[in-house]
């Protein structure tokens, strides 16, 4: 046993010894995750995250219902469906979505989900990693406009650490960029049902 124990003992100075140059020759300051690697963690990010839930439009309809079109992959509500007014919120129902799950109406009005794809005129093309960044920490647009409606969870999502926004923001980046204005939000027509009402 105790030849067993000198054997390994040796065994293991000599991994050591023979690894002592690349330990004393390696960089010790971290680097950054190749590109791809990048946008790889943001697509997994965006994917569990459910972003394509709200911001790719569902319009494929199957026997179970509808799905998310991915040829139009996080590309908001779309431009050309023009929105019916909402109903009315009451108590059992305080806010509703569209069919495509791109529109929501509720007490703050009607938002839209945005455009996340690269087109500078129409998504997030013009957008810095910064401005991205804001955008999520302080729920506004553009990381200092108007305010981030429902149902969007910024407020969990502002949790998220600046890698995975990063990441989040690197695999947006990468999409093809799709032309798709989508509408301003609408303010609310009546007030929200009171407590009381509920």
């Amino acid at each position: 046993m105790k030849t067993l124990l000198t054997a390994a003992a040796l065994m293991l100075g000599a991994a050591i010894a023979l690894d002592a140059p690349s330990a004393l020759t390696a960089d010790p300051r971290p680097t950054a995750a190749p590109a791809s690697d990048l946008v790889a963690r943001g697509k997994y990010l965006v994917t569990i995250m459910g972003c394509n839930d709200c911001h790719t439009p569902w319009t494929v309809m199957t026997p179970d219902g509808p799905e998310p079109d991915y040829t139009r992959t996080l590309s908001g509500h779309p431009e050309a469906l023009q929105m019916p007014p909402a109903p009315a919120p009451n108590p059992s129902w305080v806010w509703s979505g569209a069919a495509t799950n791109t529109a929501f109406a509720g007490p703050w009005g009607v938002s839209f989900a945005a455009n996340l794809t690269p087109d500078r005129e129409t998504g997030l093309g013009d957008w810095t990693e910064k401005m991205f960044v804001d955008t999520i920490r302080n729920g506004r647009h553009h990381g200092r406009g108007r305010p981030i409606l429902p149902p969007m969870p910024w407020k969990m999502y502002r949790n998220a650490s600046d890698a995975d926004l990063g990441a989040i923001f690197a695999y947006l980046r990468s999409l093809p960029p799709i032309v798709n204005r989508v509408p301003q939000p609408l303010e609310p027509t009546s007030p929200p049902p009171t407590p009381a009402q509920r």
